[in-house]
């Protein structure tokens, strides 16, 4: 099933965890709407803007998959299809697909997961449906071994 022209439900469902625990990553209805919305508003304009495969690394996950792998909480956008994290490989890099996101798109919140200063590990994108995107743009990191989320601010 696809949910925008160039992302089907499998791409954001997959989950080799899942697979291999034998654990459910079904979305609800509400949560199928929710990822369609995410879809059309924050993937889809990016796999347009660039005209290049995106690779969703993960997305929707079960409030049971994302305990298994030690997601910060069942509130997690990603629990509630409301989250994706891109991957990107070949010419273009992670710090392209955030500033594109960052100028182009009315998201709920934007992370700078991890990395460097030239380029995140990979980009989390989350929209609400409801309309009340937050526009909170913020950068991952590791203090002490625990992560810590602080804001954003240009390099």
């Amino acid at each position: 099933m696809r949910i925008s022209k160039n992302l089907t439900l499998a791409e954001v469902v997959k989950s080799a965890t899942a697979k291999r625990k034998g654990i459910s990553n079904e979305p609800t209805i509400e949560h199928l709407e929710n990822l369609k919305a995410l879809a059309e508003n924050i993937f889809q304009p990016l796999r347009n803007h660039f005209a290049v495969p995106i690779t969703v690394s993960s997305g929707y996950r079960s409030a049971e998959l994302n305990k298994l792998i030690g997601g910060s909480s069942t509130k997690s956008q990603h629990c509630k299809g409301e989250a994706i994290d891109i991957d990107v490989y070949g010419n273009l890099t992670n710090a392209e697909v955030f500033s594109y996101l960052r100028e182009h798109t009315n998201f709920d919140q934007l992370i700078w997961e991890f990395g460097d200063d030239e380029n995140p590990n990979w980009v989390h994108c989350s929209y609400k449906r409801d309309g009340r995107n937050r526009g909170e743009v913020l950068r991952a990191v590791r203090v002490n071994g625990k992560v810590r989320y602080e804001t954003y601010r240009d390099i």
